[in-house]
């Protein structure tokens, strides 16, 4: 089974890297730099400071790494997900399977991934790898598990073996939506952690705020159809504790920053690194809107990453709130 995995960050490079101990591995990058280093010290020196297994080869041609591929993993930001698939689909031969490893809704549409590359290749199985993966434990091989969630069970035990390590432990689940919207909103929720970091707060108001924020992306995550025990899992509850705790969190570290008062536009021009959360809080609650969710977290992360509000206030704002039952 030949895999091609587009996007050479540091996910992709990561999970690339696990797969080329199982299988034909080649990965894409836009740089012809980044592709000459993978193939010569088999190193990512822009992502990714651990060794990568020497099995993995590196193109920056598109078409030369999906043209031959049985597996398309895309490993690009939610938002240039459409153009970069739609570009390499000319080169993907029919029925070949897709999976997104993308953490992010596409703006103007609110479309999940799967979505989206089920607009751009019609008739193409869609999976999704999702759950408590920082990239940085995970490719110096620190035990770790995920999920593989895609609705046909012979697909999901294939897509299990080749993603598995002996430190990494890949579960399939059926429920591709209840997985894929845990993911894009504990992005969102680890923003919101951040910020209280970076002011100063503890163990308490991040416990609070994974615990409520789990109640929110597991109210949105069924009124779209899934299943509530995903959110229960390594898709949901797993990965919102690992973002929200870890500082090697993007969205995290964004929050954190923005909590100590840096401004938005600061944070985001000193890291080639992409905090999903950031662009995806806005259509997170514009979907909750439409089917009538109440996310009062997602709705503070907002505030403040696009509506310039300060993070102290925000704080404030959710905790005023009115008092309620906790089961509701």
């Amino acid at each position: 089974m030949r895999m091609a995995v587009v996007g050479a960050g540091s996910w992709g490079t990561t999970v690339a890297s696990v797969a080329a101990s199982n299988t034909p591995t080649v990965l894409w990058a836009r740089r012809d730099a980044v592709a000459d280093a993978i193939n010569s010290q088999h190193v990512n020196p822009d992502y990714l400071g651990a060794a990568l297994s020497p099995e993995l080869r590196a193109t920056s041609s598109l078409q030369h790494a999906v043209e031959n591929a049985d597996i398309v993993v895309m490993a690009v930001p939610s938002q240039g997900f459409r153009s970069v698939l739609a570009e390499a689909a000319p080169h993907i031969r029919p029925w070949v399977p897709i999976v997104s490893l993308s953490k992010g809704l596409e703006s103007g549409t609110m479309l999940r991934m799967s979505q989206v590359a089920n607009e751009v290749m019609p008739g193409h199985p869609v999976a999704v790898l999702t759950g408590p993966n920082l990239a940085s434990e995970i490719s110096v091989g620190q035990p770790a598990a995920s999920v593989v969630a895609i609705d046909d069970a012979v697909i999901a035990t294939a897509l299990q073996e080749l993603f598995s390590s002996p430190t990494f432990r890949v579960y399939t689940n059926h429920d591709v939506v209840g997985c894929e919207i845990a993911g894009v909103v504990k992005n969102v929720i680890a923003i919101a952690s951040g910020i209280a970091m970076g002011m100063g707060f503890g163990d308490n108001t991040r416990a609070t705020l994974i615990t409520r924020g789990l109640a929110e992306m597991t109210r949105l995550a069924e009124a779209l159809g899934g299943d509530p025990a995903s959110l229960a899992g390594l898709a949901g509850m797993g990965d919102l504790i690992a973002t929200c705790s870890s500082t090697s969190s993007r969205n995290t570290t964004v929050g954190m920053r923005l909590g100590q008062g840096e401004s938005l536009e600061s944070i985001l021009s000193s890291t080639k690194m992409v905090a999903e959360g950031v662009k995806s809080s806005a259509t997170v609650l514009q979907l909750a809107e439409q089917y009538q969710v109440d996310m009062p977290i997602v709705e503070q992360v907002v505030a403040v990453c696009h509506h310039g509000v300060p993070a102290g206030e925000a704080l404030l704002n959710l905790m005023a709130r009115r008092q309620r039952p906790e089961m509701k």
